[in-house]
């Protein structure tokens, strides 16, 4: 009995070696699928693997005199065959399909999962798709080029040369805890003559929370209650190397509140405007607060609250919708210690979950 072992793409190649080497009484003992080797080899189709057997005595039958018995069971076996490759090449044709659509549309389901809204994940492949010259593509080429593009995607950027610095965004989403942090980290350890200042005479404790913190630092604080408190402020505080300003939080839908604090901005002309986002923010609720509060000309972000969520993908949406750099991520209560500056790798595997 010889018994051989063939690694094809399909079981027309099989049978045609098989022919060949083993001659038309050959049997198919076993066939199955197997992944290939190398590197994203997931992603491509499945090698067949066939094991055929035929009797060395074969060879010793004089072929022009075959039984009955025997021609019989040739048909049957041709039959049987047959019936085994039409299966075969519809199924690797199926699959070949869906590995394919697998592979393009991975990287789609992992945004799709991190909460990344649907249209903006499609606008991000498309674009991807676009930069493409070469329209037959591997997917391999795609997944890597997208990857590229979401990378792209997530900018961060240094604020440290900044001196005057306003915090908005909506209610909520730790502006004056992350006003604190800031203060006690260019106080405590950057030894920065920091100032205070808060425009948010409606939310109720909010003066008192920031002047506690002032306190404790011991830098100056002021209140802003009118626009026309500014210049003298601006002007008690001209020792300071830092001013950190907090805002009222406002509803992103009411443009009445957006043009108040806008008035007031443009007053203090500021080096610097922070949009403050919650990560717990729902994507569409997320993407409605960028676009209504670039009436505030903000040119930065700060993501706050990763530590209550696992789900990131508003980092896409935010950088993508605003095309805003990063500038500091907070992850927790703690004052000083929950906040650090944006990392672009590290943003990237916390919305695809690596990190």
């Amino acid at each position: 009995m010889i018994v051989k072992r063939y690694i094809v793409d399909s079981m027309q190649e099989a049978l045609a070696k098989i022919r060949y080497e083993l001659g038309n009484d050959a049997v198919i003992v076993s066939q199955r699928k197997i992944r290939q080797k190398g590197f994203l080899g997931f992603f491509k189709p499945k090698k067949l693997e066939v094991t055929a057997a035929a009797d060395d005595k074969n060879k010793k039958q004089d072929k022009n005199q075959p039984s009955k018995e025997l021609e019989k069971e040739i048909t049957e076996l041709k039959e049987m065959v047959e019936t085994l490759v039409k299966t075969q090449t519809d199924s690797s044709l199926a699959e070949t399909k869906t590995s394919k659509k697998t592979a393009k549309l991975k990287i789609k389901d992992k945004l799709v999962e991190s909460d990344v809204p649907e249209e903006i994940v499609e606008e991000i492949i498309n674009r991807t798709r676009n930069k493409l010259s070469d329209k037959k593509v591997t997917n391999k080429k795609l997944e890597v080029e997208i990857i590229n593009t979401l990378k792209e995607t997530i900018k961060t950027a240094d604020v440290d040369n900044k001196r005057i610095h306003v915090f908005v965004g909506p209610t909520g989403v730790g502006k004056t805890t992350t006003i604190a942090k800031l203060a006690s980290i260019y106080t405590l350890y950057k030894n920065k003559k920091v100032g205070l200042i808060t425009i948010d005479t409606y939310r109720i404790g909010a003066i008192e929370q920031l002047k506690s913190y002032a306190e404790i630092l011991g830098v100056p604080f002021e209140v802003v209650f009118s626009i026309k408190d500014i210049p003298k402020i601006l002007e008690n505080m001209k020792k300071c190397d830092i001013l950190l300003i907090d805002t009222t939080g406002r509803n992103s839908k009411n443009a009445m509140q957006i043009a108040e604090t806008k008035q007031f901005i443009e007053k203090i002309q500021p080096d610097n405007v922070y949009l403050v986002l919650s990560m717990t923010t729902k994507q569409k609720d997320l993407k409605l607060i960028i676009e209504n509060y670039n009436a505030l000309g903000y040119n930065s972000l700060i993501f706050t609250k990763l530590d209550e969520t696992e789900i990131y993908g508003g980092i896409i949406t935010s950088s993508y919708t605003s095309g805003k750099p990063i500038s500091y991520i907070t992850t927790g209560q703690n004052v000083p210690e929950d906040i650090e500056l944006a990392d672009p790798s590290k943003l990237f595997k916390l919305v695809m979950g690596e990190e």
